[in-house]
């Protein structure tokens, strides 16, 4: 194979992956807790904070405090779940490179 059908398909590789990354940055994930939904795009933006105030009294601030960060971590998990199983078909397992 010569070096320009290799830099040609490694540019097609390149935009198959970019194009990839800009549909999961456009999906809407949602990471929950107990009392907290959080939901964020596929580019880690938060969209809503929902709380289920009817099972909340005063003393909880801090539960909630918790319950928030619980549910941002699980749908920074699944947004990082989903780009891994997307984007391993062109990277072979190579963690971290999106």
């Amino acid at each position: 194979m010569n070096i320009q059908a290799m830099m040609k398909q490694a540019q097609q590789l390149q935009k198959k992956m970019m194009d990839e990354k800009k549909a999961i940055d456009g999906e809407s994930f949602e990471g929950t807790s107990s009392l907290v939904t959080v939901t964020m795009t596929g580019d880690m933006k938060v969209n809503s904070v929902h709380i289920n105030v009817d099972e909340l009294s005063n003393d909880d601030v801090e539960m909630l405090e918790d319950m928030v960060m619980l549910a941002v971590n699980d749908a920074i998990s699944k947004i990082n779940k989903e780009t891994e199983e997307r984007m391993g078909k062109y990277t072979k397992g190579m963690p971290g490179l999106f």
